[in-house]
């Protein structure tokens, strides 16, 4: 199944850093959410996007998770000319990861 189908999401950035938040649709799912959707899944989701390990911090009280994505300097939102520089919608793009 999606990511989606347990969970929504909302992305923000400054300059090369994106964060994401993953917030989970019932509180059960979020267990199965910090079981399986790791840091090291999510650089490995975005490994043509990041230059160094995503960090993820949790948020258990919101049932949440907080992603932090580096990308490469020349492609922050002021110097980059790929169409979506802001990165909007790399929340729908996590939210497509496989989970079992």
């Amino acid at each position: 199944m999606q990511l989606r189908e347990l969970a929504h999401a909302r992305t923000g950035d400054k300059g090369s850093v994106i964060s994401i938040c993953l917030i989970a649709r019932r509180d059960e799912y979020f267990e199965i959410l910090s079981q399986q959707v790791t840091a090291m899944r999510v650089t490995a989701h975005f490994a043509d996007l990041v230059e160094r390990p995503v960090i993820r911090y949790e948020i258990p009280h919101l049932f949440a998770f907080n992603f932090v994505l580096h990308r490469p300097e020349n492609q922050a939102v002021t110097r980059s000319l790929a169409l979506d520089a802001h990165g909007k919608c790399l929340a729908s793009a996590l939210l497509a990861m496989e989970i079992e």
